[in-house]
C-alpha cells in the first residue's frame, strides 16, 4: 500500500521582536496557542493526535524538558499524546515536519504534528553555553578547533571545498 503524507493546514505565532510584547510569554504557553488554534482552524480531535514532534535549538531553561510534550499538555491535549523535541539547530522545526512526514510515509503514524518554538528574549542565542562547559569534546577540539560552528563561516568552507561562488 502505498502511502502520502499530506500538510493539513500551518498554524504560526506572530513574530516578536528581542523584548517586544511576546517576551513575557512562556515559550510552552506560546506552542501551547499555536496547538490550540490549529486543533481549532482544522476541527481535530487532539486525542487523535500520535505524536507532536517540536524543533527547539536553545533546549534549555523555559524550553528544557522535551518542550513538545510539555506545549501538548498546556494545551490541554490529552495525555496519552506524547512529544519530542528536536534540535537540528536552525533546521530544528524542518527537521521536525521531517520526521513527521517519514513517520506517515514509513506507517508508524497517521497523524502527527510538527512545529517547533524558539524564544529569543526569554532564552538567549548561546543560552546552553552559559554555565562556561564547551558543548565540543577534546576529539572535535583537534579536529576542527575550539571554535563553535557558524553557518556563515560554515557556509564560506562548503563554497570554497566544493568551488562554489
Amino acid at each position: 500500500m502505498s502511502r502520502e503524507a499530506v500538510i493539513v493546514d500551518a498554524v504560526r505565532s506572530p513574530v516578536g521582536k528581542r523584548n517586544g510584547g511576546l517576551s513575557g510569554v512562556h515559550p510552552a504557553d506560546l506552542s501551547a496557542h499555536v496547538l490550540r488554534a490549529l486543533v481549532e482552524r482544522v476541527g481535530l480531535d487532539p486525542a487523535l493526535v500520535e505524536d507532536v514532534i517540536w524543533g527547539c535549538v536553545s533546549q534549555v531553561g523555559e524550553q528544557s524538558f522535551d518542550i513538545a510534550r510539555t506545549a501538548a499538555l498546556s494545551a490541554g491535549w490529552p495525555i496519552h499524546v506524547p512529544g519530542t523535541t528536536v534540535d537540528r539547530q536552525c533546521g530544528s522545526s524542518q527537521q521536525a515536519v521531517n520526521f513527521a512526514a517519514a513517520s506517515v510515509l514509513a506507517g508508524h503514524y497517521d497523524i502527527v504534528v510538527a512545529g517547533g518554538v524558539e524564544s529569543m528574549s526569554r532564552i538567549p542565542i548561546g543560552s546552553s553555553t552559559a554555565a562556561g562547559n564547551s558543548p565540543l569534546g577534546e576529539l572535535y577540539s583537534q579536529r576542527f578547533g575550539s571554535e563553535f560552528p557558524n553557518q556563515g563561516i560554515g557556509a564560506e568552507q562548503i563554497a570554497d571545498e566544493w568551488g562554489l561562488s
